[in-house]
């Protein structure tokens, strides 16, 4: 049987065939292989391993005589931008060994360059090799290229993820009006239900290939044959090409070991995702801090208090940010599992536990204190490694991770996440007794400029105790998620007028925006406040609203799992009911009932004639708890909250079994606070594979989402079923 260390394992070893070629060599990587390396041993991993250096992968990078070997790490096609930038590179340098790794197989270029047919070998990267030589300028030199699907970041042992994949989110109906645009009139599709592969653009059909290759890749290195089961229509479409992936088909004949997977859309629930009911710390470290530069899983932490250095607000920071990426020390790694599944409060006093270890073991004179723990009390303790450089580099990654938790709790912006909880309390216990449209009424009070009374110089648009206008947009999200449980009939002319009140009114805030956020900029396609007029704002908050409305419906095709909602009794408050506790909760019944919204995908002939015989007799049809190992991969995103809930569902439900989380976040964008280069931004529009306003909108709800969420892929959850 599969354990938990087979699969946290495999992105350490697909890296190891990466790094058995970097000796001597300069290593070129882009931002998102980079981030997946993040969290399996950085770049010291590669320097150990023989690298004289590791670069960005720009066209602005050159090497000199003396560096005669060069190792592309890329994650995407090896055409268009991904060649031009190889070919600059080269062509300012002398090297004479080129290796190129590429996390997209080869089928997948036979496929981006309208190759219908699978061909012996691997012409593509044949040519590509051969071109390789051309610009390095002698065709007798030596030149390389794999693939090589180092997308999976470990980031505990119980979750991983994959930070190329950020961008790739379930379908809305905005991204159905797109597609249906581009076919004849017979052809059009009626629901999302109805769109297959051949029917997604080209750049995304790439990236779901992409995407399954990598998950046959690991199902491959651990000898494990899947079933599969999908939720929501995206992920029936990933499943889909999971199960008739040729070399999946021969895995399967041959692999020793079992396990189920269950695909789940996102939007089926992202009221669990925008929602702050989690008491979760790494996901308000998360929250509270800014990203680090380029990447959607970590974020920065300042280590100026490990120094004597004097800050001031007019000074710039010299040092280097910390992160929360500890892979290497066993302490920081046990206090970084507890930080990520375990209550804030528990997670706050580990931290403290953690630290009074730490000083006592270098025997620091630490003062004990109990009670409650505060942000000056952990860095009071912090500030005693200063003294010690073997003290401070021998617990640098508890010292980090201690600094992260001081620097969020005592962040202004949890004040904010303290009111926006109470508002959606008050707005969940609203929908028992009103209708939508009078629930939703209630948001307009937050929707005012700040008075001339605040002389805040952040420039902020809102009183310090109120809503924000990310956080506003993310109560927009959560109610409307919520809409469909509103049991009263709703006046279609009166939420319309609401509606129009509601963009007038948020556009008003837009325009008063003296700074625009990257959340405001993607919006409304602006980069500056003097560009924002009126009439595009007002024209960006109705494509939003436009999105919002699809947001309500996401559940309708659904049979049994529909609501995420329970209604007060009277006697019990109304209450959130998560869509993934309510898909465990089916998993592990007792019957082993079968749940009409949990399809599986991968019978192939064998299932067709199971179901056909179904009709006449008696035929048991296979169920995600048949096997000791179930994958929850949730498309889209999870939350540290969630995480932890899951966890709290497997074990009610089994005590003692594995869990495991391998997450993907498939949300094409950083935090708001993350500040995107201009060539960054250009690339991201051009993978955004549904163009126009919509795509913009969406674009910005899936950057809320990351507000809180891991920004980094779709959520494998990995469970002992027996």
């Amino acid at each position: 049987m599969s354990t938990l260390e087979d699969f946290t394992q495999v992105p350490l070893r697909t890296w190891a065939q990466v790094l058995s070629k970097v000796k001597q060599a300069v290593v070129f990587m882009d931002d998102r292989c980079a981030e997946a390396l993040h969290w399996s041993g950085g770049f010291a991993a590669v320097l150990e391993a023989g690298a004289r250096n590791v670069r960005q992968f720009s066209s602005f990078e050159a090497c000199g005589v003396h560096e005669p070997k060069a190792v592309f790490v890329v994650s995407s096609v090896l055409k268009g931008r991904t060649a031009d930038v190889i070919r600059d590179v080269l062509a300012l340098s002398h090297f004479q060994y080129c290796v190129v790794f590429t996390c997209v197989p080869h089928s997948a270029h036979l496929f981006a360059n309208n190759v219908p047919a699978e061909l012996e070998g691997t012409p593509v990267f044949e040519q590509f090799e051969e071109k390789l030589c051309e610009w390095m300028g002698n065709m007798n030199y030596t030149a390389e290229v794999r693939y090589a699907p180092v997308l999976f970041a470990p980031v505990s042992q119980q979750l991983i993820l994959a930070p190329a994949f950020a961008h790739l989110f379930p379908l809305l109906p905005p991204d159905l009006r797109a597609i249906n645009a581009k076919r004849p009139e017979k052809k059009k599709l009626g629901g999302l239900q109805d769109v297959d592969m051949s029917a997604l653009p080209l750049e995304l059909q790439v990236e779901v290939r992409s995407l399954v290759s990598a998950l046959n890749h690991m199902f491959e290195s651990t000898g494990t044959r899947e079933e599969s089961f999908a939720v929501g229509p995206m992920s029936r479409i990933i499943a889909g090409e999971l199960g008739s992936l040729p070399q999946a088909k021969t895995r399967r004949k041959t692999a020793a070991k079992k396990a189920s997977i269950i695909f789940v859309d996102r939007t089926l629930d992202l009221t669990g995702a925008v929602g702050h009911h989690g008491e979760n710390l790494v996901e308000k470290i998360l929250t509270a801090l800014k990203p680090l530069p380029g990447h959607v899983t970590d974020v920065q932490v300042d280590v100026s208090e490990l120094t004597s250095l004097q800050q001031t607000p007019h000074t710039h920071n010299p040092l280097a940010p910390g992160c929360l990426a500890q892979t290497q020390e066993p302490a920081a790694r046990l206090l970084w599992e507890a930080m990520l599944t375990g209550k804030q409060k528990e997670a706050v006093m580990e931290v403290r536990r953690h630290l009074v270890e730490a000083a006592s073991k270098e025997k620091l004179p630490i003062k004990m204190s109990m009670g409650r723990v505060t942000p000056e009390q952990l860095c009071s303790y912090i500030k005693l490694f200063r003294s010690s450089w073997e003290s401070l580099q021998g617990h640098s990654g508890v010292l980090q991770l201690g600094l992260a938790t001081a620097q969020t709790l005592r962040h202004p912006s949890l004040s904010r996440w303290d009111a926006c909880l109470a508002f959606e309390r008050l707005l969940l216990q609203a929908l028992c007794d009103s209708d939508f449209p009078a629930v939703l009424r209630q948001l307009l009070p937050l929707m005012k400029p700040r008075g001339a009374e605040d002389s805040s110089p952040s420039g902020s648009r809102f009183f310090e105790d109120e809503c924000g206008l990310e956080e506003l947009i993310l109560l927009l999200i959560y109610l409307y998620s919520l809409a469909d449980e509103a049991h009263q009939d709703v006046n279609e002319g009166e939420l319309d007028k609401l509606e129009r009140e509601l963009v007038g009114a948020l556009t008003l805030v837009f325009t008063q925006e003296k700074e625009l956020s990257p959340l405001v900029q993607k919006i409304t396609g602006c980069s500056n406040a003097e560009e924002l007029t009126t009439e595009r704002a007002h024209s960006a908050v109705e494509d939003m609203f436009e999105t919002l409305r699809s947001l309500s419906h996401t559940r309708d095709h659904l049979k049994q799992l529909r609501s995420v909602y329970t209604a007060s009794d009277g006697v019990h408050q109304a209450t959130y009911r998560p869509f993934l506790k309510q898909i465990l909760e089916e998993v592990f019944r007792l019957d082993r009932s079968e749940c009409p919204d949990m399809e599986h995908m991968s019978g192939g002939l064998t299932e067709l004639l199971k179901t056909g015989f179904s009709m006449f007799m008696k035929v048991s049809r296979p169920h995600p708890s048949d096997n000791n190992l179930l994958f929850l991969f949730v498309l889209g995103g999870v939350t540290p909250s969630e995480l932890r809930l899951i966890k709290e569902t497997v074990n009610s439900h089994k005590p003692g079994s594995q869990v495991s989380q391998l997450g993907l976040i498939s949300i094409s964008m950083q935090t708001q606070h993350t500040k995107q280069k201009k060539a960054k931004d250009e690339a991201l529009r051009n993978s955004l594979w549904v163009k126009g306003e919509e795509s913009r909108v969406k674009y910005a709800i899936k950057q809320c989402l990351l507000h809180k969420m891991f920004n980094k892929g779709h959520l494998y959850y990995f469970i002992g079923a027996t």
